[in-house]
């Protein structure tokens, strides 16, 4: 079946507010391969970083660059996602993959996420144009306010780039801006069936809060790079070779393939948490 594309209405929603909600991108059977290999694989598990939030609750995540021929490669190397990234992304240049995380927020212990802008990560990698990045959001499970979806700021990312520091083990974006963004624009809980996709900006603010709830939230968020946008501090390679596209169908006839030799971050190799004096001397609440 032929990817849609997104109409141009849709497309004006997403440079209007910095995200966009697609209903049901993802097919039932489409989403129970995904989140049966999240859970089943144990090189994904071995692999998974825990990241602190200001309150000790961890926040766990499998991130890995380069895309395979696995189920999540193919889900990402996909024309429907492919054409749609290319729509909404700031650039005629092919689309290239940045990386890929599987978000594990399990019931109870899940941990939340700071405010902030992927772009505050980022920036520390040296990517020079925030436009030409976006991240795509596919919802494995439900997430809702119980479980502690996403929540965004509406049109945020028109804001530009907020100043970072750390908080917790994370990198959360200067309160007293994000207070006045809260109170010059609209917070938006993103709650999503399995199957739906969130598109954002990579200047968009948004958090989550830990998941109290008894039900699980699982995500994979995939994050895309324009060809035309370097980065002068990464040493990943995948952000600048552009995307093999797969047809949709592949993605339900991948088989059971090893995530081995995939080329998972190491907590220790990512440049946005090495502390640096200015980091240091960033007060985060």
């Amino acid at each position: 079946m032929k990817s849609k594309k997104l109409t141009e209405t849709r497309v004006r929603d997403f440079h209007r507010d910095g995200y966009l909600i697609v209903k049901n991108f993802c097919s039932r059977q489409e989403v129970d391969k995904l989140y049966a290999t999240a859970t089943g694989d144990a090189t994904i598990r071995e692999n998974a970083l825990d990241l602190n939030d200001l309150s000790g609750k961890k926040t766990k995540l499998s991130l890995w660059f380069t895309p395979g021929n696995d189920v999540f490669g193919y889900l990402t190397r996909s024309e429907k996602m492919v054409h749609a990234v290319t729509q909404l992304i700031d650039s005629d240049a092919p689309v290239c993959h940045f990386h890929s995380k599987l978000m594990q927020k399990e019931p109870r212990v899940g941990g939340a996420w700071e405010w902030h802008q992927d772009y505050g990560y980022w920036y520390k990698n040296q990517f020079m144009f925030p436009d030409q990045l976006l991240s795509v959001m596919i919802a494995l499970t439900p997430a809702n306010q119980e479980n502690g979806c996403l929540q965004v700021i509406r049109g945020s990312h028109k804001l530009g780039r907020v100043n970072h520091g750390f908080s917790g083990e994370q990198v959360g974006a200067d309160q007293v801006m994000v207070n006045n963004a809260l109170k010059t624009m609209e917070l938006v809980y993103c709650e999503l069936e399995p199957g739906d996709a969130l598109f954002f900006h990579s200047n968009l603010l948004h958090r989550s809060e830990a998941n109290l709830s008894e039900y699980p939230r699982w995500s994979i968020i995939s994050c895309y790079n324009a060809l035309s946008n370097p980065a002068y501090n990464e040493q990943s390679v995948s952000w600048k070779i552009p995307i093999d596209i797969v047809p949709d169908e592949a993605i339900l006839k991948w088989e059971a393939d090893s995530f081995e030799h995939a080329d998972f971050l190491k907590k220790e190799n990512d440049p946005a948490l090495k502390e640096t004096g200015w980091e240091k001397s960033v007060n985060v609440t």
